[in-house]
């Protein structure tokens, strides 16, 4: 598993936890960066997981308004808690991360569904996401 996978699910961790807690995520960040002090081995992952995470906190409004505009018919409080981060990571690097193509991050989020979320999770990450890397300018493949 490449450290970006990594980060991104040590990233999903984190929001995917203060969702369920009802903390913020910036809380959880701190715990968290604590706790990456003390395990040098996992410094490359960590960095990139709380990019993503200070990303998600940082452009969190903007990001939940490309995600409504693209999840026909389904609020941010219905969606699952899981599908809700594993969105807003993609969304983020989509949007805010040159370095990752469009395509890289829709394929790590659509994994994520598949493994951890419901039958129709991943399509349905697919597709949110896919509109949003359209709407953005970049074709997603």
């Amino acid at each position: 598993m490449s450290a970006r996978t990594k980060a991104r699910k040590r990233a999903l961790d984190l929001l995917y936890g203060a969702d369920v807690r009802g903390v913020p995520a910036a809380e959880l960040l701190v715990e968290e960066g604590r706790r990456a002090a003390g395990e040098p081995a996992r410094e490359s992952s960590w960095r990139y997981a709380r990019e993503i995470v200070q990303g998600v906190i940082d452009h969190r409004d903007e990001l939940d308004r490309a995600i409504l505009d693209h999840a026909h018919g389904w609020s941010l409080s219905r969606m699952p808690h899981i599908d809700r981060a594993i969105i807003r990571i993609g969304a983020w690097e989509i949007l805010h991360n040159e370095e990752v193509p469009d395509a890289v991050a829709i394929a790590e989020a659509v994994e994520s569904a598949t493994v951890l979320s419901t039958d129709d999770s991943a399509g349905f990450v697919n597709g949110v996401l896919a509109a949003i890397a359209r709407e953005h300018g970049t074709p997603a493949s």
